[in-house]
């Protein structure tokens, strides 16, 4: 048992440690629970970087795909589009939230429930070309943390 704590207490060091040493702040990140059948859901967050970096995509264990996606009107019409690569600027927050950009995990290994989580790792580049990852656990649940700010 003391063997269990002492790894648990270590994992969270180190991650305490990568999360400081991150170029990119996360904050209110969630994912939407499904509805039998569908295949593909959204996750959502704020990234605010500390230097000039690039989102350059995301992956899980939970989904098949995982795309950065950009929701826009078009006329009086709706439409979504793989959005590539998003630039963040030092110290202005990036926000990935529905109906503008979000990342789209499709192909699920398993449905999306609300009160449960799903591991995502978002895949960084600086300017100089210097790759960085920040590994999360998100949250299912209907609603983003601040949805009754908005």
């Amino acid at each position: 048992m003391m063997k269990v704590l002492a790894s648990l207490l270590l994992a969270t060091a180190a991650l305490a440690a990568q999360a400081a040493d991150a170029p990119v702040a996360v904050q209110g990140a969630w994912a939407r629970p499904i509805v039998p059948g569908q295949q593909s859901s959204g996750a959502y967050m704020t990234l605010t970087a500390r230097e000039p970096v690039t989102l350059v995509g995301a992956d899980t264990r939970a989904a098949g795909i995982v795309e950065i996606h950009e929701m826009k009107m078009e006329g009086d019409i709706m439409k979504m589009r793989a959005a590539g690569e998003l630039k963040i600027a030092p110290g202005k927050p990036l926000q990935l939230a529905p109906g503008g950009y979000h990342l789209m995990l499709m192909d699920l290994k398993d449905p999306f429930k609300a009160g449960t989580q799903i591991p995502l790792t978002l895949h960084f580049r600086d300017a100089k070309g210097q790759a960085s990852t920040v590994q999360l656990q998100v949250p299912v649940q209907m609603r983003g943390p601040r949805a009754a700010h908005q």
